[in-house]
């Protein structure tokens, strides 16, 4: 029977594996597991994404249970140089099951597997060796290590799960003591252990396991330690970035709405009886931004508006918006203050008109500015739940527009209301009747200056 070409190609791909491949991925295979394996012990089986609280956990056993795997053989040799012929059964059978928990571990990753068998071990083991070795006396209180389970529940559990284990570690103490008694006199099948070499053991368990108790709670108050610091860090980083997004919140948002937006969910939006509000607008930007760079642009109108910034927080007034190449301010908006804000938003203009013409710094490319200040109700609040900003709404804030396109450039004209309450400390120019769109005829006053007798300062919030 003839084969097809791609069965035969087939054929040819699975007879050409050979056995040496095979062993090769093999040996691969197993080098990684065993890559994995080691450095699962390396680190106590600690995940990625593991509490602390865990990984404290886990070093804690794995560090108990190197010093409980560690001193058995210790303990034997000591023994054997005394002379006392001691069976190293139970303590190698001991180490062989301890270790066999920890291979489980590691492979599984199941740790509560691991943490129930290594307390069993810490509690049973001792009790067994005392009872191999004859009595409390022969075993120079080995049962003491048997502590270990109860002390190490309460690091590895929690101080309410740990009852049982110290009730167990009570019972098997107390069940000891009732068959030790009993058997009291009776002649032992366990050779006699030296007195000398009971009382050296004695003071050996004794050091030994409060050095181990000690050690531990030193480990876990160092680590708790060094994650309280790590916490701590944490927390400054975390006020440092709220502290971060406060001022870039109060640079969108005035101070008290910022504080409503962050308590309440609803709509915000607030009527004013009395505002006043500023546009300023940069004359003939178009036909200047034309043989600019993008950068350019940008840079020019930065500097302007960021001196405008700083003259509105000297003023003590609020920064509504910037709409292209025009500036948007008002004063009135904080209830709190007892700020003549149409004094301070009229002073405000003047400064901004002195900035532009005196300031090369700033201005560098000459620019001229209009601007038209209204004064009368509005309505503000937070527009759109993402991207938001607070604007203003009202035929206040149209009339302020409407008369900053029809100033003549470099000046500065306020409607009737302004104009009423300003007087008193500003000089005007006679009264001009415009048309406004929506408004008809309205009367309106370019503001000069100051008067010699009232001469200008910062207003303080």
């Amino acid at each position: 029977m003839r084969l097809s070409p791609a069965v035969a190609e087939a054929q040819f791909r699975i007879n050409d594996v050979r056995p040496g491949s095979v062993r090769a991925s093999r040996v691969n295979a197993t080098m990684s597991s065993l890559t994995t394996f080691i450095g699962r012990l390396r680190t106590a089986g600690v995940e990625p994404s593991d509490s602390e609280d865990l990984k404290l956990r886990k070093q804690l056993l794995m560090f108990a249970m190197g010093l409980m795997t560690a001193t058995p053989v210790l303990w034997l040799a000591l023994y054997w140089m005394m002379g006392l012929e001691v069976s190293a059964s139970l303590p190698f059978g001991y180490q062989l099951v301890s270790l066999a928990t920890l291979v489980a571990y590691l492979v599984t990753n199941n740790f509560n597997f691991f943490r129930v068998a290594q307390l069993c071990l810490f509690l049973f083991f001792p009790f067994v060796l005392q009872w191999t070795l004859g009595n409390f006396i022969t075993a120079s209180g080995v049962v003491l290590w048997g502590l270990l389970a109860p002390v190490g529940a309460i690091l590895l559990y929690s101080a309410r799960e740990s009852i049982p284990w110290f009730v167990a570690y009570v019972v098997l103490i107390a069940a000891s003591a009732i068959v030790d008694y009993q058997l009291a006199g009776a002649v032992s099948a366990v050779p006699p252990i030296p007195e000398k070499a009971s009382v050296v053991f004695f003071a050996l368990n004794f050091i030994a396991m409060s050095s181990i108790v000690y050690l531990l709670l030193r480990f876990a108050a160092v680590e708790r330690d060094k994650s309280k610091a790590h916490l701590e860090d944490a927390h400054r980083a975390l006020q440092a970035e709220q502290e971060r997004s406060e001022r870039l919140l109060l640079n969108i948002l005035p101070g008290p709405i910022a504080e409503r937006l962050k308590q309440e969910e609803g709509t915000i939006a607030d009527g004013f009886a009395d505002v006043t509000v500023m546009f300023a607008d940069i004359v003939n930007f178009t036909t200047i931004a034309e043989g600019m760079s993008p950068n350019q642009i940008f840079s020019m109108l930065n500097k302007v508006f960021s001196s405008f910034d700083s003259l509105a927080e000297q003023h003590g007034l609020e920064k509504i918006k910037t709409i292209g190449d025009a500036y948007m301010v008002a004063g009135g908006l904080n209830s709190e203050s007892s700020m003549n804000y149409s004094e301070a938003i009229a002073n405000m203009a003047l400064d901004m008109r002195d900035v532009l013409a005196n300031d090369l710094a700033v201005n560098e490319h000459r620019l001229q500015i209009r601007m038209g200040i209204g004064t009368g109700p509005v309505v503000a609040g937070v527009v759109g739940k993402k991207k938001f900003i607070y604007d203003l709404w009202g035929d206040t804030v149209n009339i302020a527009s409407r008369i900053t396109a029809e100033c003549v450039p470099g000046t500065i004209q306020v409607d009737a209301t302004t104009y009423r309450r300003l007087r008193g400390k500003f000089d005007f120019e006679p009264p001009q009747t415009v048309y406004l769109k929506g408004k008809g005829d309205t009367v309106i006053y370019r503001l000069r200056g100051g008067k010699v007798s009232a001469p200008r300062a910062a207003a303080v919030g």
